[in-house]
């Protein structure tokens, strides 16, 4: 199965430990030398709208997905700096 980047973005994240829904996927990071992708990126919560900033944002590892649906995509948190 085949899909582009701009189709995995705003797709929910769920954690399948828990069942946790961890956010949408904002952002993606690849690594430009192997072209392949390294890991989703959810943007943290907006803090009083956004004046405040926002929380951390939320970097999964591509180690992590466990499926990738149309969607929903579930990952398994295990060894990973949870936060950027």
């Amino acid at each position: 199965m085949t899909e582009r980047i701009a189709e995995l973005k705003d797709r929910q994240v769920v954690s399948v430990s828990d069942g946790t829904v961890l956010g949408m996927v904002g952002d993606i990071e690849l690594d430009t030398e192997s072209g392949r992708l390294t890991a989703i990126v959810i943007y943290g919560k907006q803090k009083a709208f956004g004046i405040l900033g926002r929380e951390d944002d939320l970097v999964i590892p591509w180690s992590e997905i466990e499926v990738i649906g149309n969607e929903t995509i579930l990952v398994r948190l295990t060894n990973f700096k949870s936060k950027i």
